[in-house]
């Protein structure tokens, strides 16, 4: 019965954020609520729900303080070398942006952390993305999907749970899957080149030329009203009015029009630079993800302590400090909620027994056959369970179980630890991943919009990497 439950929970809780009936908020917290009382438990749904909110506390906390972090980083100016680098590359060309979002991506992933990742990707991407009419959506599939193919690097994450859960070396799981995983890095550029040739295709190709041309052709124009509203508003007619300082540049819109859109973070005037302490930005932010691999200290302590150090050196009148955790706050409280939200929905799976039962069941309808290829069935079940489930909740409460199984019929646990990372382009798009949420509302696309798009090319990324793991003998 609880399995049953648990599937349906699941289905009914992606069905309605898909369908844009709940908002993920409301439905990761009513969803859960309702089934743990359906399966006469909700006597004990407070429990479950602060379990589940301490187990993602540390997680809620490096959140926040990491979204200041790099929020204060993109207002002073850090990343503005990186977006002007990706714009040359790019040349306005829906092709090569899609694809630098890939490349991107990529790069900043190496620091083993989702939200970094998406942070830095967004901020960098998404002016050009309103620019050019770009869907965002594609931005954020892209990055998801790079960003979880990378997300096997020994520090990320899945690989050293893998390594825990079966008490194997973190090298010896992770070395011998780079030649699958640099084909599923491979398939990501060729889903992000198809992807733009899409994008080519519907908007066509304007250079950052012509942008430049008509943007300073409305500014002239916009010059020439505000003079002659200026005259006329001194004849006792209506001036007219000002054009917003909001540092925005403009762009044609789909009807040829020209619209203003709001490329603030772009603004090389901005009054938030901070160009005399570029070099001390760059080095604090260098420090801080050396120690974030090395884990010197917890990421939230890390995340907590270069805020606090960014906002000091960087902004020292406290009125100036507050405005910038101010400028923040929407960002910081979205991705928070979002967080201790899915810590109720974590909280009952695990805590009713869903999750265990869900699991068992799967194992139990392996057929005998299978046995002797429980690394390809891991591979191929760790693509929907990753999804479902927490990491946590795949790498040390399923994988010793397909491992046992696979003992059973001379599979190595070492190949089924290996076949476990199959998954993860996949999982960095599951609603139980706080990271996507941060993805997401940076780059203001709703939640079920991101999942449909997303889900069909992570799934095929994965398959990708699974087939490479078979070709190359690492499954």
């Amino acid at each position: 019965m609880l399995t049953i439950l648990g599937f349906v929970m699941i289905a009914t809780f992606l069905a309605l954020i898909m369908m844009k009936k709940m908002s993920p908020l409301a439905a990761l917290v009513l969803i859960p609520a309702l089934f743990c009382v359906l399966v006469g438990q909700g006597a004990h749904l407070g429990d479950y729900v602060i379990k589940g909110i301490g187990d993602l506390a540390p997680t809620a906390a490096m959140l926040m303080f990491a979204i200041i972090y790099f929020g204060v980083m993109i207002d002073v100016g850090l990343f503005d070398p990186v977006v002007r680098g990706i714009l040359r590359f790019c040349k306005a060309d829906p092709v090569r942006v899609v694809v630098g979002t890939a490349l991107l991506a990529a790069i900043v992933s190496l620091d083993g952390d989702g939200s970094t990742t998406f942070m830095i990707t967004v901020s960098a991407l998404y002016p050009l993305y309103k620019r050019l009419k770009m869907s965002l959506v594609v931005m954020t599939g892209v990055a998801a999907t790079a960003n979880g193919v990378m997300n096997t690097l020994p520090w990320g994450g899945p690989t050293a749970r893998a390594a825990t859960a079966l008490k194997l070396d973190a090298g010896d799981i992770f070395v011998p899957m780079i030649p699958a995983l640099a084909v599923g890095l491979v398939a990501v550029f060729a889903l992000a080149y198809v992807l733009g040739r899409r994008e080519r295709k519907r908007l066509g190709v304007l250079t950052l030329g012509d942008i430049a041309t008509v943007t300073e052709a409305v500014e002239e124009k916009e010059t020439e009203q505000v003079l002659v509203g200026a005259g006329a508003g001194a004849k006792g007619g209506a001036p007219a009015a000002a054009r917003p300082a909001t540092g925005g540049s403009a762009a044609p819109g789909a009807d040829g029009s020209v619209q203003d859109l709001d490329l603030q973070g772009l603004d090389p005037r901005r009054p938030t630079l901070r160009p005399k302490l570029y070099w001390f930005n760059a080095a604090l932010t260098v420090a801080l993800l050396t120690l974030l691999i090395l884990q010197t200290l917890p990421i939230p302590v890390l995340f907590l302590l270069g805020a606090a150090l960014a906002l000091t050196v960087n902004f020292p009148h406290m009125k100036d400090q507050k405005a910038r955790i101010a400028a923040h706050a929407e960002n910081v409280l979205n991705v928070s909620g979002m967080v201790f939200a899915a810590a109720v929905f974590t909280g009952v799976l695990t805590g009713t027994g869903m999750v265990e039962h869900m699991a068992r069941w799967l194992v139990s309808n392996i057929p005998d056959t299978l046995g002797p290829h429980m690394g390809l069935v891991t591979g191929v079940l760790s693509i929907p369970l990753t999804y479902f489930m927490s990491n946590d909740g795949f790498y040390f409460g399923i994988v010793p179980i397909l491992a046992e199984a696979g003992a059973a019929h001379g599979v190595a646990p070492i190949e089924i630890a290996r076949a476990s990372l199959v998954g993860q382009a996949l999982h960095m798009s599951s609603p139980l991943v706080p990271a996507v949420y941060v993805l997401v509302g940076m780059a203001k696309v709703e939640f079920g919009d991101h999942t449909r798009f997303t889900v069909k090319w992570a799934a095929l990324t994965s398959l990708v990497v699974l087939g490479a793991s078979l070709l190359f003998g690492i499954v």
